[in-house]
């Protein structure tokens, strides 16, 4: 009886695993510990690029997923250990495989229908692209997509990032990463 129960765990772990692996996120515009390019770059603190959401894409997300949240965080950034939030979008439905190029305006029209943006650290909704400050080097961009086991997070509108990511991660089933670079 031992050998059959500890047999049925080991193969719900493996079968966790080997989702949790298929669980991919990518960008026809960003490769993964790439430079991230102008077009997408902050207009504004000194920066001059288009400021264009990147095109994202994904694919295995884990069985039970009923939605998906896009944290876009830059831990380089000289906050005093705080990092920066450059995106930020959730409620993302589970029949969403991606994100078109463009879609972070501020009124996040283009994102799947259901979406939300939160407020990023650049103190609006919408994508906020690099900016790291001239001559600290490259700064590291985590693209992470959460695979979610509750439809909707419950948060109240004007949520901070803290607390949406709170949200996110206690009800994360997997996540997929996609790590830009850029310095200037």
């Amino acid at each position: 009886m031992k050998l059959v129960i500890w047999t049925l765990v080991l193969g719900a772990m493996a079968a966790m695993g080997a989702n949790a692996a298929d669980f991919t996120l990518s960008s026809a515009d960003i490769k993964p510990d790439g430079e991230i390019a102008y077009h997408f770059v902050y207009q504004g603190f000194g920066c001059h690029g288009d400021n264009v959401s990147p095109q994202l894409s994904w694919s295995g997300a884990p069985q039970g997923t009923q939605s998906f949240a896009l944290l876009v965080h830059d831990p380089d950034a000289p906050t005093g250990g705080a990092g920066w939030w450059h995106w930020i979008v959730y409620n993302i439905p589970a029949t969403a495989t991606a994100i078109a190029q463009g879609a972070g305006t501020a009124d996040g029209s283009a994102l799947p229908k259901g979406a939300l943006q939160a407020k990023t650290d650049f103190g609006q909704a919408g994508w906020g692209g690099p900016c790291p400050p001239q001559g600290h080097g490259k700064h590291h961009y985590h693209f992470t997509l959460h695979a979610l086991k509750v439809a909707k997070l419950d948060v109240p509108e004007g949520a901070s990032a803290s607390l949406i990511g709170y949200m996110v991660n206690a009800n994360s089933l997997g996540q997929a990463e996609l790590t830009g670079l850029y310095g200037r």
